[in-house]
């Protein structure tokens, strides 16, 4: 993109927030990452404003980036970014976007259930395909919403290679280790601050100068989890559940309760985590059916189950059909669930939010329907929801 015509201002991001290139540090970021295990976060968001219409919108471990005007063409990754972009009405800048015919169908299926919302996938490349710089170059994007310091980690890339793409095509503005507050590169790790997908969220809205639209459904979101808080059980008297993917012979698995967006729908609901003690060497591990049959957790949450990857009349089948799984508690009590995908955006999160509630605590919030593969989310009565679809739509929609 010609820098003097482009869309957006490089100049403020590469010096006055600090050379990328050599000691990888970047300048404006707080030491305070706030409670870990906070739902809402304590990370403090501004935007300054100048007398031209340019604005500035920081995060760590980028700094401060000012903008000329909105975005129009802008690299997203992982979904939660594209949910950000269809929440906040700019669904049309995304111009790739990680497994389309994966995530894009999965929002698709939350989205059927807000009227006049929907996201037109097809077509979008997807960046692990080539993730190179040479495509982003082809790609030109005003903005790239993916964290600087996990794109540096990436084969063939370095700190250098991510100063290059930011100066000479677009500015990087995103915090992959939020995720789950895992540890960034070394050269990243000084100052790094962790947001909530909902502070995540927030940042964005105001790149995208929808700050309204960002407060209303934070509003909803906020109403949610008063509501999921007022009426949780006490600790003793909660299911112990896992949140697993079945594997070939064996269940990859996650954390319930731990800091991070990768679990903004299960922690909310904070179920006893059959394998909440374990400590693995990444963010996932793995156990055999006897280590599960151990565990012998009450509800078994299957990420992913949603996606078209899996089919869940096919999981079920395997758990009973093998001389553990049908042992298992989950399994004879017909409690495995179907879920959805860990990156989620805000519009997402509100659903799994809903559909976790319903899965862990059928008789406070009400009975999950169950979710049948290859189908949209499932129809709920409206006095047994957990939130507005109406309002969600009106929201996004502008109406």
């Amino acid at each position: 993109m010609d820098e003097t015509g482009g869309r957006l201002s490089r100049r403020d991001y590469l010096v006055g927030t600090g050379a990328l290139v050599g000691s990888g540090l970047v300048a404006g970021c707080s030491g305070d990452t706030g409670d870990a295990s906070s739902t809402t976060g304590t990370a403090t968001t501004t935007t300054t404003t100048t007398s031209d219409g340019a604005y500035t919108v920081s995060m760590s471990p980028v700094g401060d980036v000012e903008f000329d005007e909105v975005p129009t063409s802008v690299f997203t990754m992982y979904n939660q970014y594209q949910d950000m972009l269809v929440a906040l009405g700019h669904e049309d800048a995304i111009n790739s976007m990680f497994v389309p015919e994966m995530a894009g169908t999965t929002m698709n299926r939350y989205y059927e259930r807000l009227e006049g919302v929907s996201f037109d996938w097809e077509g979008l490349p997807n960046p692990y395909d080539n993730f190179s710089k040479e495509f982003f170059y082809s790609l030109d994007s005003d903005l790239h919403l993916l964290g600087p310091a996990w794109a540096s980690t990436q084969k063939n890339w370095s700190e250098s290679d991510v100063a290059d793409v930011a100066e000479n095509v677009g500015p990087f503005f995103g915090n992959f280790y939020s995720g789950t507050h895992a540890n960034p590169p070394e050269a990243y790790r000084d100052g790094y601050e962790y947001y909530t997908l909902w502070e995540i969220f927030g940042k964005v809205a105001q790149v995208f100068q929808e700050q309204e639209r960002y407060a209303a459904l934070q509003s909803v979101y906020d109403d949610l989890i008063a509501h999921i808080d007022a009426n949780l059980p006490p600790e003793d008297e909660r299911p112990t559940a896992v949140r697993v993917t079945l594997g070939d012979g064996q269940f990859w698995t996650y954390h319930l309760n731990r800091p991070g967006f990768w679990l903004a729908d299960t922690r909310p609901l904070a179920a006893n985590d059959a394998f909440g003690s374990e400590e693995w060497d990444g963010l996932w591990g793995s156990v055999g059916y006897e280590t599960m049959a151990d565990a012998d957790p009450d509800v078994i949450l299957h990420l992913w189950g949603m996606t078209p990857r899996y089919d869940m009349a096919n999981v079920r089948e395997q758990l009973r059909s093998h001389e553990v799984g049908q042992t298992l508690s989950a399994v004879q009590n017909d409690r495995v669930y179907a879920q959805g995908m860990r990156y989620q955006g805000p519009l997402m999160n509100l659903f799994q939010i809903e559909m976790t509630a319903k899965q862990l605590y059928p008789e406070i919030f009400g009975e999950w329907p169950g979710y049948t593969s290859g189908q949209p989310y499932p129809e709920i009565p409206a006095d047994e929801r957990l939130f507005d679809r109406e309002r969600v739509a009106s929201i996004v929609t502008g109406n």
